[in-house]
């Protein structure tokens, strides 16, 4: 890059930009740095951020252990969700979120299309069910690592009548072995819409695969990564080739799977059993941001998200 060129991007205001320009760009932000840090920038990026529509999708990813954060996240989400006006479509809380913090999203935004609750141990098998009651348009859910009976299972399909993508992970156990089909019965029997299904480490059995094939005519892509009582064979391994178009056998590689995959693989306990999701710690690093008032804007912003 020549030194003309250089000079040119370092010198641009980019407060500067078209207010469409810069809302799409502050879009692709998480809901975490937006309201820790970029709505800061100047009066103009925090009208923006402040817009209903900039929190269509509400990202709290966060990757490291809640009681560590420097930030209440789960007072800073409900924040989120008060500015999104009831327009939510789309929300993460994984690792945070608890049955008070569901029950404020349910109560606030019916209009839900994608939840995703990765190892949120503090919601209940009732916070969750009845959550699910007021999402009618819920069509992609992910409750990987979380401690759900059957009967929620029914209650989501029951409720959800255009699920279309469920992920419910867990960590794979080769040893001891232990055989359960109660969620995928629970599958088979509540969701007859649903197109994907992601269910790596589960316990299922053959019967629980024959049966989800049945209850789930439309589906097209299935990972059973890890899924160590199946057995891909015969009719079976057949009628799986002609019917799913995207197939992860239990043996396939996890290279690209998003969390850590260990797995247990005898009776004694792993290195990471003191983290059941098996998900990798990545130090989460944030800035402590001053608070700066902008007289040109009539907002007294001084909602802090300190503990």
């Amino acid at each position: 890059m020549s030194t003309t060129i250089t000079a040119d991007l370092q010198s641009r205001n980019w407060t500067e930009l078209p207010v469409d320009v810069t809302a799409t760009i502050l879009s692709k932000v998480g809901a975490i740095e937006i309201l820790t840090s970029v709505q800061y920038v100047c009066s103009s990026w925090l009208r923006i951020c402040r817009e209903p529509s900039m929190w269509r999708s509400i990202d709290m990813r966060n990757l490291g252990d809640p009681c560590d954060m420097e930030y209440d996240l789960e007072k800073m989400c409900r924040h989120a969700i008060d500015l999104s006006h009831g327009l939510l479509l789309s929300i993460n809380i994984e690792f945070f979120g608890t049955d008070d913090l569901l029950n404020y999203i349910a109560e606030r935004c019916t209009r839900i299309k994608s939840l995703r609750l990765v190892s949120c141990y503090c919601i209940s098998d009732l916070g969750l069910s009845e959550a699910v009651s007021k999402f009618p348009l819920l069509e992609e859910l992910d409750i990987s690592f979380c401690s759900l009976s059957r009967e929620t299972l029914e209650a989501v399909g029951s409720c959800c009548l255009h699920l279309k993508s469920l992920k419910l992970n867990d960590r794979g156990y080769r040893c001891p072995k232990i055989e359960c089909d109660d969620e995928a019965l629970a599958i088979a029997e509540n969701m007859p819409e649903l197109c994907h299904l992601q269910i790596f480490g589960n316990k299922l059995t053959n019967d629980g695969l024959e049966a989800i094939l049945d209850g789930c005519p439309h589906l097209e892509s299935l990972d059973l990564r890890q899924c160590f009582n199946i057995h891909l064979v015969g009719n079976l391994e057949k009628r799986c080739a002609e019917r799913i178009k995207v197939l992860r056998h239990p043996d396939d590689s996890i290279d690209d799977y998003e969390f850590d995959p260990d797995f247990q693989d005898g009776y004694g306990s792993s290195e990471e059993d003191d983290y059941p999701s098996g998900i990798s710690d990545i130090e989460f690093v944030s800035d402590e941001d001053d608070y700066y008032e902008f007289s040109d804007y009539e907002f007294d912003y001084e909602y802090m998200f300190y503990d």
